[in-house]
């Protein structure tokens, strides 16, 4: 039975999404701001031998949650697509591929940009995302999750920013050359003496600092360190779900008092506590490192693949994260820092997506959220990417 509360809520969210002012609908008001996301791992299904990102999808049958398509119809104007590295071994061995697959994968984005010129632009400068909203592409800017493609040689970081590389993810989910993960036991306790030195190279060449996955010491050395604001691209909050990739709300103060922007996630981890399940994980272990082979798979055997780890979630059910969850999240950290401070990186194809938010094709409820919580179309256009436009573009002045 709903509360009075509840009740009111319902209400709101109908009343909002029949119309907003001068009869205009929540999507009409949603598909005429700037929508960008600043984490889309949407790089890995470029590799996919016949996929096709001007083609309709389903996360249902390959596992992916970005298309054209899907982008035009939930309004997401583009964002930053990541170059990601999952971390190997710290050993000349593990340097060298992880140099060779970074350079891959920016080769890829831009190849995809310049295989649909109609489709996509790639966008250098903030100033860019305009014109190029106006002609109706999307806003491909490029990131760095995990900056171990560097290792081997951090000069390399000009050749990634000659190439469009305009944001830096320092680490992942284990620690590497540079830093410390949030989800590992200390090394370096912070940045390394490499560490330090790319952030600096990093100020130096107007590259964002993203310190998503990064551990508390990394987050507080990284901002003490660098001249310009810093972003977490994809996190959430530690108030509401104490794990360690999300922010505590004294960091997020600390963050936003510095010019900085958090990106809240939808990683279902990261949104709601779960109880371990090993089995569940000792089932879907295999399964995933299969998907990180997807660069081989011809879409049946990725569909069958998607049908299998179907079967392992349904044989060991655990609870699921929705998107009031996400909303949850998002409205606190709004709370803690204000709408000058707050984004949305919802981490899309490398994990994110929650029920009722799966794809981005469903992008308009969170605005239409937004709006039932009171804020007003000028704040979420703020979130939906007039933030992270300011923050990079003030990142970009320091150089």
């Amino acid at each position: 039975m709903l509360t009075s509360f509840a009740r009111c809520c319902a209400v709101l969210l109908c009343l909002i999404s029949a119309f907003t002012h001068a009869g205009e609908t929540v999507t009409q008001l949603h598909q005429r701001l700037t929508v960008l996301d600043s984490h889309l791992d949407t790089p890995m299904q470029l590799a996919r031998p016949d996929w096709d990102i001007t083609q309709r999808h389903s996360f249902g049958t390959d596992l992916s949650q970005v298309d054209v398509p899907r982008m035009k119809e939930g309004g997401l104007d583009g964002g930053f697509w990541a170059i990601f590295t999952p971390q190997g071994p710290l050993t000349a061995e593990g340097r060298t591929l992880a140099s060779e697959h970074g350079l891959a994968v920016i080769t890829r984005i831009r190849d995809m940009v310049a295989a649909h010129p109609k489709d996509f632009a790639l966008a250098l400068r903030a100033e860019d995302v305009p014109a190029i909203v106006a002609r109706q592409q999307r806003v491909v800017f490029i990131s760095m999750e995990n900056a171990e493609p560097l290792a081997a040689d951090p000069q390399r970081l000009q050749t990634y920013y000659r190439l469009g590389l305009r944001m830096l993810g320092l680490v992942h989910a284990a620690n590497n050359d540079f830093a410390d993960s949030a989800t590992a036991l200390p090394q370096w306790h912070g940045l390394s003496p490499a560490g330090r030195a790319l952030v600096l190279e990093a100020n130096r060449q107007g590259i964002l600092l993203d310190v998503s996955h990064a551990s508390d010491q990394v987050f507080d050395q990284v901002l003490e360190l660098s001249s310009a604001p810093i972003i977490a691209s994809h996190s959430s909050s530690r108030a509401i779900t104490a794990h360690p990739r999300n922010l505590d709300d004294q960091r997020l103060r600390r963050l936003a008092a510095k010019g900085g922007v958090v990106q809240v996630n939808s990683f279902p981890s990261d949104l709601i506590n779960r109880e371990p399940n090993p089995e569940r994980d000792k089932a879907l272990g295999p399964l995933y490192r299969e998907f990180r082979l997807a660069a081989s798979l011809s879409p049946a055997e990725v569909a069958d693949l998607a049908a299998r780890i179907r079967e392992v979630e349904n044989r060991y059910p655990q609870p699921q994260a929705n998107l009031d969850d996400f909303i949850r999240h998002l409205l606190h950290i709004l709370q803690v820092v204000g709408a000058d401070h707050v984004g949305i990186g919802a981490d899309w194809d490398g994990g994110g997506g929650v029920q009722g938010l799966s794809d981005v094709s469903q992008l308009p409820r969170i605005t239409e959220r937004l709006l039932a919580a009171g804020y007003t179309e000028s704040e979420v256009a703020k979130i939906w990417g007039g933030n992270l436009l300011r923050v990079l573009s003030e990142a970009q002045r320091t150089h």
